[in-house]
């Protein structure tokens, strides 16, 4: 693959910092891109073992296709990821530039602050809070399993919806994840190191627990279960695939908040697809044995991961299984969430804020928004969710065929970090880019259409899919459309 990558020098770092820019939008020097393949290798190992997407490939064995093709499906589904963030992480690994800025480049200086609003605000808060509550179950069932006591902590008194040993786990691990936030990348290099062997041992060992306590593999493999509807079988591998792609819209838009500190394109695509590719091998394997075998083992249907693990017998084993799904968890909200929080909101105000300062602010809202209490009305939250990644998907498809089509695998550096107080409009990156708007607005009411109007509801099985698609071809046709425009103007007036 052809990048050539683009070296920033001290002189032009200098000159941008004078124009108002701080450490963090900065491009990333040479020396400072210390990611290397085992880096992207390893970084998005934690992310893919996490609760959500045990209960999600639950919710997979019930749309009628054997525990095999399950296991394949979202094996494959692999391929649609790691293509997606590899791309999309070239600006910044070419470059060194973060997200914001790369938004930038599709969006304009103006343009760019809604998107970026909705990813790293809106998008990431909440759902730093949700994981962070997620988590804070298994970190609850582990103090009840070491301290029983523990669990009975105020009685029945409840503290704005959540009883006060539910509030104690959530602000310890709360506190935990902050603290990986802050440390951003560098710490996150070393916490994946040592959180990927742990997968491969943890989920290994309940992989074979749950074929010892199903009888063997043959009746996990043969488990029936009976389907909620009847779809065609080759549809419901394009619903596994759009689902577990709409789990990574949002670090697959903002990977180049990681890809800034790759060595390399070369070793952020590699990296990232044969990581991507191993983890979810094992997870695709794993999380369907495990699901199966544990209700096979206890003659139920049991499709939550801890509910499964809390019925063990073994002290050890709990505390070791829940620490790991902690520090999956973990991995999952500095990736995807508080990361590109942080860096948002220094994009956002840039004068004001850094990453660190950001991180806190981000922390800080998603405590103050009560996640358990957002969680008692299930529908309301997935809508909210759903919409925000109904967005990202055509964000994506307008970030990509920007650069690879409109600007052709060039930035201008130049450009970019233009002066934060200009209102010259000569400047390539400056204003909102109209196009791209109208481009995001239509694919996202496209993607959107099946839920309002039953005629289209089939596109709600692919909603990521359609509005990553459509964004794509209409923003290049209107591209197109104006460019002619122009060059007509141009002839007239000759």
């Amino acid at each position: 693959m052809k990048t050539n990558e683009y070296e920033v020098t001290e002189k032009q770092i200098n000159k941008f910092r004078e124009r108002g820019y701080n450490d963090d939008l900065l491009p990333k020097t040479k020396d400072r891109r210390n990611m290397g393949m085992g880096n992207f290798f390893t970084l998005w190992m934690g992310s893919i073992h996490n609760i959500p997407n045990y209960a999600a490939v639950g919710g997979f064995l019930f749309l009628g296709l054997s525990p095999i093709n399950v296991m394949l499906a979202v094996f494959l589904s692999a391929f649609f990821v790691s293509a997606f963030m590899a791309l999309n992480g070239i600006v910044g690994s070419k470059y060194g530039i973060p997200f914001a800025m790369h938004l930038r480049s599709a969006y304009g200086n103006w343009g760019a602050k809604l998107p970026g609003f909705l990813r790293g605000c809106v998008a990431a808060i909440a759902w730093f809070g949700l994981q962070t509550y997620t988590g804070s179950l298994a970190l609850l069932i582990m103090l009840g399993k070491i301290w029983p006591g523990f669990l009975h902590i105020g009685g029945s008194t409840k503290f704005f919806g959540i009883s006060i040993p539910g509030l104690i786990a959530f602000t310890i691990f709360w506190i935990l994840n902050v603290l990986v936030g802050i440390g951003g990348g560098g710490i996150l290099n070393k916490f994946t190191a040592i959180l990927s062997p742990l997968i491969y041992v943890v989920f290994g060992g309940m992989a074979i627990w749950a074929i010892w306590g199903a009888g063997g593999l043959g009746p996990i493999l043969s488990y029936h279960i009976n389907p909620t509807s009847h779809v065609n079988p080759i549809w419901v591998y394009f619903i596994i695939f759009n689902s577990v792609i709409a789990v990574w819209a949002a670090p697959g838009t903002s990977v180049s908040d990681f890809t800034q500190n790759a060595k390399s394109t070369r070793v952020q695509v590699i990296g990232q697809t044969l990581g991507l590719s191993l983890g979810y091998l094992i997870f695709a394997f794993s999380s369907v044995v495990i699901l199966i075998g544990g209700s096979i083992h206890y003659h139920i249907q049991e499709w939550n991961v801890l509910n499964i693990v809390e019925r063990w017998d073994n002290f050890p084993a709990v505390i070791i299984c829940m620490a790991v799904f902690l520090l999956t968890t973990i991995s999952t909200n500095a990736t995807g969430n508080i990361i590109p929080a942080g860096y948002q909101l220094t994009a956002l105000f840039p004068k004001k804020l850094n990453y660190k300062s950001g991180v806190l602010i981000a922390s800080a809202i998603s405590f103050l928004i009560m996640p358990w209490k957002l969680m008692e009305n299930s529908d309301s939250i997935f809508i909210f969710l759903n919409a925000i990644g109904a967005v990202l998907g055509p964000v994506a498809g307008v970030m990509i065929a920007n650069y690879f089509f409109i600007h052709k695998r060039r930035e201008d550096l130049d450009d970019l970090y233009m002066d934060l107080n200009t209102n010259n409009k000569e400047v390539l990156y400056h204003g909102v880019n109209k196009e791209a708007y109208a481009a995001t607005v239509i694919a996202l009411v496209l993607s959107l259409s099946g839920q309002f109007i039953s005629a289209m509801d089939i596109i709600s099985d692919v909603s990521w899919f359609v509005g990553f698609g459509s964004a794509f071809l209409i923003y290049l046709g209107l591209k197109k459309l104006t460019s002619r425009k122009v060059l007509e103007t141009v002839d007239v007036d000759e």
